[in-house]
């Protein structure tokens, strides 16, 4: 079994990656990306239409 430090020794030295073409990105936009999201939009409403359905049709 291949040590890991063996595994990327070509790379683990090399100075970070800034572009040139791109501006970096702000603390903040990148961990927008990683903030949870409604995949489903308006799904919410329709669980809580159907529990008032189910709810008055019991009362």
């Amino acid at each position: 079994m291949e040590n890991n430090i063996d595994k990327y020794k070509d790379i683990i030295n090399l100075q970070h990656h800034v572009s040139k073409k791109y501006p970096q990105m702000s603390l903040y936009a990148r961990s927008a990306q990683f903030a949870p999201f409604a995949a489903l939009t308006g799904y919410d409403d329709a669980i809580k239409e159907t529990a008032e359905m189910v709810n008055n049709k019991e009362d």
